[in-house]
């Protein structure tokens, strides 16, 4: 691979970046001589405490730090690290902080597939939260508690979220697109007090309702003493037992006041969506919530006041939870609800230009899809304001990396962030003074000591393995909902390797100190011992025109493991002789003959999780005859009965 980067920053955007000027505190601060981010790397995992330290004063965090900045007891140190143990905060009141300064700019713009925009003030953000705030207080809601939202991506979802975390609550939530069983899995776990939902939502030029499937929640769960409706729609007449979100906002504002509470107690509950068993509860920290994301978006993503942070996700997936926490850096948030490709391809980009986006954020398959439909928006759009693409949700390919700087801006910071629910932030980012290399994620995250292990446990460089964490970190889960003795929590991280996070994904560290990914370990194909990554052949096979996506597996086959491609292919496309010969011939030159399948078979739906990452697992289990045990967590779990007894599988 090309060691020529694709974008390098110019020296005006390195001298105006907030890492930058981080470096200089710290250069400042400890009498070093920093100047680039490898040494600000390096000196981040050697000082943990003192960058940690460091990036509250430098991000502005509101509430009392105290004496302590970690305590890390003898057994499994980074496993059970509490850090920040005697702090005291609240998250609200440090994304709420802004309205002080700027209460009459935008705090939140929403838009759907109407196009038609809605703007909230910082001012009135504040109105909204305290509103809602007191009402939740009637309820009873207090620290600990914990309220749902089984939401679109709309302002009044940022709303309610703020609300509860004021109170010292627990927010959870999930989008429309979930069934009521979906939901019950999840809600039914963590037994909110309260639920927020909408009457109905709007998805690719039609109406939903959501009202029926909220009021089968509420049934369900027997913790649920109230329901507030938000007619997004409208029209929908309430029950006497329902309460309008509108109703709520007519009654005078009081003053909001925040709860503030410990660094380590709840914020949030994110569920896995993983396919086996019932999803993970996750349990994520106030602050650890705060501080990473303001290193993530202050210094990898250079957010700077007054900024525009758009990401397109539901508020089932942990980027929507990422992008809220933008307003902590006095950025706007543009929030979209919809289908990123209604009326047309051109939507996002629309919205971009009319809402000045500094930050766009999508998944690898949007950007892949609009390359499959040969759409610029280079050639359709101005782009004036965006600095920054971030991509996440599965592996960014080298072609499309091309593809954003020959089609989306050639100026642009792209990046390919890779990290999860399980800790609601990223191991590796960009950096706004670093290059950008063709198929690399740029670097590291700051104070996260990441590392690629080999099957000996050694950390390795130029070579594949898996990704490790060797040191602890803020953001680190608080454990497992129900988890009460911590044995689901160990064993989903800690038990591979001693007191070492082990993430599941197979990976590379390059000479550049960037990362390749090649796909989820779990998912590695191991034809004759050979360890072979997804990723690397759909890199290849989703780049031939015919197909428009692909699935792979392997397949036990006398007492080895064969190569099993499935393919999605484009209308009026027939999977003959030639087409598999050049699927072959791709793969053969472009990886190696153990990449080349043994068998190719068309179907017409690839499943996927509703966050949209490949459900390779769950095809591997059907081909095999085993039960996917968690079909709640695909957007599509019909397209598995095409995978089912298929002949061509038994010779």
């Amino acid at each position: 691979m090309s060691n020529q980067p694709l974008w390098q920053p110019s020296a005006t955007r390195i001298a105006n970046a907030n890492l930058t000027a981080l470096i200089n505190t710290i250069n400042s601060q400890y009498s070093l001589k920093i100047t680039h981010y490898d040494q600000l790397y390096s000196w981040s995992i050697s000082n943990s405490e003192a960058f940690w330290k460091t990036l509250w004063q430098f991000a502005g965090v509101v509430g009392e730090q105290g004496e302590r900045i970690v305590d890390k007891p003898d057994k499994d140190p980074n496993k059970n690290s509490r850090w920040f143990p005697d702090a005291k905060l609240n998250f609200a009141e440090n994304l709420l902080q802004w309205a002080k300064d700027i209460p009459d700019k935008d705090a939140i713009i929403f838009s759907g597939e109407d196009e038609k925009a809605i703007t909230m003030s910082w001012a009135e953000l504040v109105r909204q939260v305290s509103c809602i705030a007191a009402y939740l207080k009637t309820c009873g809601v207090e620290k600990g508690d914990v309220v749902a939202g089984y939401l679109p991506n709309i302002a009044e979802t940022v709303v309610a979220m703020l609300a509860a975390s004021s109170l010292g609550a627990i927010w959870t939530s999930t989008s429309p697109d979930f069934g009521t069983d979906s939901v019950l899995d999840r809600f039914g776990q963590t037994q909110p007090k309260v639920l927020f939902t909408t009457d109905a939502y709007h998805y690719n030029g039609k109406t939903h309702d959501n009202l029926n499937k909220a009021r089968a929640v509420r049934d369900g769960v027997d913790s649920l003493s109230h329901m507030v409706v938000i007619p997004y729609v409208g029209g929908t007449p309430l029950n006497n037992d329902e309460t309008c979100w509108r109703a709520l906002l007519a009654k005078p504002a009081e003053a909001l006041t925040y709860t503030r509470v410990g660094f380590n107690d709840p914020l949030y509950v994110l569920y896995s969506s993983g396919t086996t068993g019932k999803p993970k509860c996750i349990i994520h920290s106030v602050g650890g919530m705060l501080l990473n994301h303001l290193k993530e978006h202050q210094l990898h993503s250079d957010v700077k006041v007054g900024d525009r942070v758009f990401y397109f996700t539901t508020c089932g997936w942990m980027m929507w939870n990422w992008m809220a926490s933008a307003l902590a850096s006095g950025a706007t948030l543009v929030l979209f609800d919809g289908s990123p490709f209604y009326p047309d391809a051109g939507v996002l980009w629309r919205l971009t230009d009319a809402q000045k986006v500094t930050l766009f954020g999508t998944s690898a398959k949007y950007l892949e899809a609009l390359e499959k439909q040969n759409y610029s928006p280079m050639r359709e759009h101005s782009l004036s304001t965006l600095r920054t693409l971030c991509s996440t949700g599965s592996v960014l390919g080298p072609e499309q990396f091309d593809y954003v700087y020959q089609d989306v801006k050639n100026d642009l910071q792209l990046s390919s962030i890779a990290g999860g629910t399980d800790i609601c932030g990223c191991f590796v980012l960009g950096s706004p003074i670093s290059p950008v290399f063709r198929g690399q994620s740029q670097v590291r995250g700051l104070a996260l000591d990441v590392e690629v292990f080999n099957s000996e446990g050694k950390p390795v460089r130029d070579e594949k393995g898996e990704l490790v964490c060797c040191n602890s970190f803020p953001n680190q889960p608080v454990g497992f909902w129900l988890d009460t003795d911590g044995a689901r929590y160990h064993k989903a991280y800690w038990d591979k390797i001693e007191d070492i996070w082990f993430h599941g994904d197979y990976v590379e560290l390059t000479d550049e100190g960037g990362m390749l990914f090649f796909g989820r370990s779990d998912a590695i194909l191991n034809p004759g011992g050979v360890r072979i990554g997804t990723a690397e052949i759909y890199r290849h096979v989703n780049q031939i025109d015919e197909i428009l996506d692909s699935v792979v597996i392997g397949q036990d086959w006398q007492n080895d493991v064969r190569v099993v491609l499935f393919v999605k292919l484009k209308p009026g496309v027939t999977l003959d002789e030639g087409l598999e010969r050049k699927i072959r011939t791709t793969i053969r030159s472009s990886c190696t003959p153990r990449h080349v399948p043994a068998k190719i078979i068309a179907i017409t739906d690839i499943p996927r999780t509703k966050s949209g990452k490949l459900a390779e697992l769950a095809v591997r289990d059907v081909v095999h005859g085993r039960a996917v045990a968690q079909l709640s967590a695909l957007d599509n779990p019909e397209s598995l009965d095409q995978y089912k007894n298929r002949p061509e599988l038994q010779h």
